[in-house]
């Protein structure tokens, strides 16, 4: 089949390196190196000395994001969070290598260090890097000491990075000590491929490289097991590769999985790969993979096909950061995140717009959610592209790393060199297609068993000869793909980029609705009627009629799926996308984005609701706005909208009927096709009920009733059972409430917290975009009567924890948790 009738891959795949759990009797060591740093910002000259005095240095636990704990700069930069990022910082760890370890080969893996980290071991410089968003390895070999205590110190400069948006600072995902002997597997060197895939069986092809630091060549056999979801062994095999001295050489074999249990969105199987390499009969390392087993094609006129069906990619671009956490990885605040998408009905991930934690693709392979894997948002300083280093360069260096980390992974089904690089679209590299094609065979170098695509945003870019170098090609927005489908008819078409809907959280106070989609208010907050989005974009609803209109697109990717740090178009001063109804002054400016689906502390919006009743049907979805405290619009019209998996509703205000409404699918306002309006509704204070109905029977009841004075604060965490391992989170909920318990939608009171227990505060947020405070405070404001407050486990201590929030004249509230040891 040809590659422009649709792409088409039938393979088995591996979990990254990265995830691999080492087993107590294999001689291969991966240790957790996140423990036990110091850090301190700006020049420290001689600070990879040994011998350097840094005991005035602060404590820290990696990941660690050195500017999202401020200070909140209000003239500083709203493009990129407001936050101090830029500058330089140094780290520094002591630690023991036992004496056996001598003779072997002993690595530090980096995930990320944002950015141009230069790593030095024992007073030496042992290696460095650049993009800060790749994951890349420090052979620490010959600078370590077995059996004494060994010094390593990190330098980071974030001032050659370019960036649009917040991108942290600092050793801000995972570190890794990983020893093995000098016959190993190498980095990333287990790679699997299924030449075929029936129901009856799968055909295994996988490959297998291993280094040999000796001085003599090496006969290495290496066994490899697989085992189903329930853990039982369902091939073996064993092969022998000669491995030349201080070389490495790559070895395949094939084996045969029966009635293979695919890999699907709906129910994402793994299976455990377990690699044995042994030397003259003495084993010498061992590695562990999960990897899942599937098919999956893209077609030009039918979308995406997984596992021989058509599934609709119902996505969602998410940036690193993890709101009030910052850039610093966490595993759990992620997972919530994933959660939430996939409770609205999401499927796929785009990694926008560069490589993602590690983690990331480990939960979408345990959640089952596809992925487009992004490897640039530009191929200029955003990329940290190094003076005098070309393109070309730069890409193979870093495409190296990317593909061969991210390839095992079942989530992953298209690799992207790149979103909206307006230099190669408008052609003004000295050969842009040329360029563009090198740089897919950059990829293609270490996989060919996925497409590779390119973000585009110039339509008229698909004039050009651009496109004939990709397998799929992505495009952003207000269906710019258009050219690109006329041109050329037989590549797959992804929609990369839709809606960039604009709103602010529990805010609806902008009367009379827009007139048109980018007309904000004065007020610099963004109603969440849902009217509003970008000037080159579209609100939710068009972007859901024009994707059951062209059903040869494979789906879309939402901008965003939570609000993230900077990038805060409209309000900003000046700059893209500023805004032009008033001159803002610069502590006025948002710093935070608005696009989200949901806001940067995690709560959902409205909008949630309307993707969560299009996208999750088989959910029962009922959800009114606005709130109903509108005492100084008495009398006055407050439209009702109603978000729905129902097909109609009925509303009624103090038990009268106000009508009912039923979805439209040809309704020329397309609003009416996915949502149930009331644009007249005088208002009264009172309870507001609507009643939902789904094919003529009864699919349940919504209420609205106005809130009193705020009386008490409540407390609800999403998770009250913890592990004590310093790392795991539960986010709390906080919310004023009148004398009846009902949510007071416009309170703004400031809230205090204590934490008594084996835990510490990590964070806190309430889905402002200006948000004028610090994220590590131990107080917030609440926002439209919501905020969040994380709180993070103590690592080996567990015991009761116990929360309280107090605010003055408000009932004080109380929340138990409880962590427990790691099993």
């Amino acid at each position: 089949m040809s590659k422009r009738s649709g792409w088409s891959a039938a393979f088995l795949l591996f979990g990254a390196l990265a995830a691999m759990a080492a087993v107590p009797a294999a001689p291969r060591r991966v240790e957790n190196f996140n423990r036990d740093w110091k850090f301190a910002r700006g020049t420290q000259p001689g600070a990879e000395a040994v011998g350097f005095d840094d005991s005035a240095w602060t404590p820290v636990r990696l990941p660690h994001d050195w500017a999202i704990s401020g200070p909140y700069e209000p003239q500083g930069d709203p493009h990129t969070g407001k936050l101090p990022w830029r500058g330089e910082g140094w780290y520094r760890k002591t630690f023991t290598l036992p004496a056996g370890d001598a003779g072997k080969r002993v690595y530090l893996d980096f995930d990320g260090v944002m950015a141009m980290p230069t790593v030095y071991v024992n007073g030496r410089k042992a290696g460095c890097w650049d993009y800060g968003y790749m994951s890349f390895r420090v052979d620490a070999t010959e600078f370590v000491k077995a059996g004494e205590p060994n010094v390593v110190a990190v330098h980071v400069d974030t001032r050659p990075h370019r960036s649009r948006w917040y991108p942290g600072a600092g050793i801000y995902r995972k570190v890794q000590l990983v020893v093995t002997e000098p016959v190993h597997v190498g980095e990333w060197g287990v790679f699997v491929t299924t030449p075929s895939v029936t129901a009856e069986a799968a055909a295994v092809r996988v490959e297998t490289c291993v280094a040999n630091h000796t001085s003599a060549p090496v006969d290495a056999s290496i066994e490899t097991t697989l085992r189903d979801p329930r853990g039982r062994e369902v091939a073996r095999l064993r092969s022998e590769l000669a491995v030349p001295a201080g070389n490495a050489k790559t070895g395949a074999a094939t084996l045969s999985v029966p009635r293979p249990q695919l890999w699907d969105v709906a129910s994402p199987r793994l299976y455990t790969a377990t690699t044995r390499v042994s030397q003259a009969g003495r084993l010498v390392d061992q590695v562990e993979t999960p990897f899942g087993i599937r098919t999956f094609q893209f077609t030009a006129n039918d979308g995406f096909h997984l596992n021989g069906r058509r599934v609709q990619l119902q996505g969602v671009c998410l940036h690193s950061d993890l709101g009030p956490l910052g850039m610093a990885f966490n595993r759990r605040a992620m997972e919530r995140q994933l959660q939430i998408m996939r409770d609205m009905g999401v499927n796929a991930v785009r990694t926008s717009h560069n490589p993602p934690a590690p983690e990331l693709l480990d939960l979408c392979d345990r959640m089952g959610m596809v992925v487009w894997d992004e490897a640039f948002d530009k191929w200029d300083g955003t990329a940290t592209l190094p003076k005098g280093v070309s393109v070309l360069e730069h890409g193979r260096k870093q495409l190296s790393n990317f593909v061969r980390r991210d390839r095992n992974h079942p989530c992953v089904v298209v690799w992207s060199v790149g979103n909206e690089i307006t230099e190669l679209e408008s052609l003004k590299y000295p050969d842009s297609p040329g360029l563009l094609k090198a740089m897919v065979g950059l990829v293609k170098e270490f996989d060919t068993t996925r497409p590779v695509g390119l973000a585009h945003c110039i339509p008229e870019s698909a004039k050009s000869q651009l496109p004939a170098a990709l397998d799929v090609t992505g495009w952003n927005y207000a269906r710019r793909y258009a050219i690109s489908r006329e041109r050329w008819p037989n590549l797959p078409i992804i929609y990369t980029e839709s809606a960039s809907a604009f709103s602010t959280r529990g805010y609806y106070d902008d009367f009379p609705m827009p007139a048109k989609k980018d007309d904000y208010p004065v007020t610099a907050r963004i109603s969440s009627y849902d009217h509003n989005c970008a000037y080159y974009s579209d609100p939710a609803d068009v972007e859901f009629a024009l994707m059951e209109r062209d059903r040869f697109v494979a789906g879309e990717f939402v901008w965003t799926g939570f609000d993230y740090l900077g990038e805060p178009a409209p309000f900003i001063a000046e700059g893209w996308g500023h805004f032009t109804k008033r001159k803002l002054a610069r502590e006025e400016e948002s710093r935070i984005s608005s696009f989200g689906i949901v806001d940067l502390a995690g709560i959902p919006k409205d909008r949630f609701y309307l993707y969560r009743s299009h996208w999750a049907p088989e959910k029962k979805t009922i959800h009114i706005l606005p709130h109903w405290n509108w005492p100084q619009r008495l009398g006055r019209n407050v439209p009702v909208y109603v978000y729905t998996s129902g097909d109609s509703a009925e509303l009624f205000l103090n038990g009268k009927s106000l009508g009912k409404r039923t979805k439209n699918p040809e309704a020329e306002v397309v609003r009416d096709r996915y949502a149930l309006r009331w644009l007249e509704v005088p208002y009264e204070p009172g309870e507001l009920k609507v009643v939902a109905w789904q094919g003529g029977r009864r699919l349940g009841a919504a209420i609205m009733r106005p809130a009193g004075e705020p009386a008490a604060l409540r407390l609800t965490p999403d998770r009250k059972a913890l592990v004590a391992d310093g790392d795991d989170l539960s986010f709390v909920l906080v919310e004023a409430v009148d004398q009846q318990g009902t949510l007071c939608p416009l309170a703004m009171n400031d809230v205090k917290f204590r934490i008594e227990g084996p835990a510490t505060l990590a964070g806190v947020g309430n889905g402002d975009h200006h948000f004028p405070a610090e994220f590590d405070s131990d107080q917030v404001s609440l926002f439209y009567g919501k905020a969040m407050l994380i709180v993070r486990t103590t690592e080996g201590r567990g015991g009761h924890i116990r929360v309280t929030a107090a605010s003055p004249g408000l009932r004080e509230a109380t929340v138990s948790l409880r962590s427990r040891s790691p099993r």
